[in-house]
């Protein structure tokens, strides 16, 4: 495939000059062919990096050597420039870093939520790759983005000396003679101005030379901002091709971890079970959906789809499902005719009993966050994006979760951190300190409440030949990885239909 733009190959000269550097700012989009399995293999890899940096920014400080280390091994692992380095391999991930951080400006620049998440990951992980550069990198680095900005002279450092020493804490009498310090508009460091980090006289901060990422970040941030409002606009043109419209929408709704469409434990989990694990080990989203039946006794379609296929996935067979949602619909307002003949059908196709008797899949935390929100009725969603604030304390305080852990949810939702919180959420309910798992999917959160209640002994056989699967499958390619995505997209949407009986 193309990238839009010139229709030709870089040349040898014009490849190495745009990856002469370990670090870019991304100012010239890729202009050569790749194949449509590196372009998804490219994508998915990057989205693994970024979403690391999420959770490793939330459990560490950003700046500490534990999230160094971890981040710099995520970007070996996944084969990205990690430090300034030469030879074939180098150019290599460099290339690779370069055309995966465009693919994902397509696929993330479609909503302001998805945006605004990418930004603050990208720049997070620029952070990290520009201090891990030596002092002779960082100036090869300006110089060549011609980010010159101004240093000022000795005589004008003379005066200031006594007020440069107390403003900047990294910068002593000894030394700060041999600082270079420049001279900005204050507009352009207002997050040194607010932590009270440099000197601010008549409209410029004088910023010290190790705080100048701070300057670079801010020019980085906005670059990004205003190209992927530019991306958004150019998105039509883009999506006319059919071979790339449903990868881009499949990544950016992209769960990139365990495939739970893959049952080999079927009928293990029973009725009479149901409700005692929606208590202990049923993620909110799916508890909320549970006593909402329960309560109720009846769910519209989104809460149907994203409950039935969750079910599905922790072990409930066919048989089972169809006493399950018989039972509670009856005791509503469905007689058993109707239930017969508007639900009953839909439930043997989500089976893959009917239809193209597919295995369906159930939904991604990014799938529950992202798509078909929920409106006045329903009930599905997830509780940490599309609950109010203060209805999601009330429910987290019916669920007694203690008031600190409370506080702790409500800071990461407020960060956008969905997941996290209910990560938190998990280790809150299990009392324990760190789950030692990065939190993607419902059924995950399932899997794991089991294996640490004690329960989940068949569930973790399910996992391990579900993984084993899946290495099978990937080792087919990525272009039948990306295929096999664009047909679940469409199978699910087909399903979508036949719930829209409300």
């Amino acid at each position: 495939m193309q990238f839009p733009g010139r229709r030709r190959k870089l040349n040898n000269n014009l490849q190495t000059e745009l990856y002469g550097h370990s670090l870019q700012l991304y100012a010239q989009p890729p202009l050569e062919n790749i194949s449509l399995s590196e372009f998804e293999s490219f994508a998915v890899d990057r989205l693994k990096l970024l979403k690391t940096t999420e959770n490793l920014g939330v459990s560490y400080v950003k700046v500490s050597e534990d999230y160094a280390k971890k981040l710099g091994a995520e970007l070996k692992t996944l084969n990205f420039p990690y430090r300034s380095e030469n030879g074939p391999s180098e150019y290599e991930k460099r290339r690779k870093d370069h055309i995966s951080h465009f693919i994902l400006r397509l696929a993330y620049c479609q909503t302001e939520d998805l945006r605004r998440w990418f930004i603050q990951q990208e720049v997070d992980l620029f952070r990290y790759r520009f201090n891990e550069l030596n002092a002779k990198q960082k100036l090869e680095f300006l110089h060549k983005n011609n980010l010159q900005y101004d240093t000022i002279s000795v005589e004008e450092k003379k005066p200031l000396l006594d007020k440069l020493v107390n403003s900047s804490y990294a910068v002593s009498g000894i030394t700060v003679e041999d600082q270079d310090f420049y001279k900005v508009p204050f507009q352009d460091a207002l997050d040194l101005i607010r932590t009270r980090k440099v000197y601010l006289k008549a409209g410029y901060a004088y910023i010290p030379h190790q705080d100048v990422v701070t300057i670079i970040l801010n020019d980085f941030r906005t670059r990004l901002s205003k190209a992927l409002a530019l991306t958004a606009r150019s998105l039509p043109a883009v999506h006319s091709d059919e071979r790339l419209q449903p990868l881009l929408s499949h990544l950016s709704h992209a769960y990139v971890g365990q495939d739970y469409s893959i049952q080999k434990n079927i009928g293990k989990i029973s009725l009479d079970q149901i409700d005692s694990l929606s208590g202990k080990s049923f993620p909110l989203c799916m508890r909320q959906l549970h006593q909402s039946l329960r309560e109720n006794h009846h769910l519209r379609h989104g809460g149907r789809m994203q409950y039935g296929l969750f079910l599905k996935g922790i072990g409930l067979s066919l048989e089972q499902a169809l006493q399950f949602w018989r039972s509670e619909f009856i005791r509503g307002k469905t007689d058993t005719d109707k239930f017969d003949k508007a639900y009953a059908y839909s439930i043997r196709h989500m089976f893959g009993k009917e239809g193209k008797r597919t295995d369906y899949t159930p939904y991604s935390c990014m799938k529950v966050i992202l798509s078909n929100s929920p409106s006045q009725g329903d009930h599905h969603g997830c509780p940490f994006r599309h609950s109010d604030p203060e209805l999601l304390k009330q429910k987290l305080q019916f669920y007694k979760v203690p008031p600190s852990g409370i506080s702790q949810i409500l800071e990461l939702v407020k960060g956008m951190h969905y997941q996290l919180a209910c990560q938190k959420y998990f280790e809150l309910t299990h009392n324990v300190e760190d789950a030692n798992f990065s939190l993607n999917h419902p059924n995950q959160y399932f899997v794991e409440s089991q294996k640490l209640l004690g329960g989940g002994k068949n569930v973790k056989r399910e996992v391990e030949n579900s993984q084993k699967s899946q290495e099978n499958t990937a080792a087919r390619g990525a272009r039948e990885e990306a295929n096999s995505s664009q047909g679940v997209d469409k199978m699910t949407e087909e399903l979508d239909s036949f719930f829209q009986d409300d």
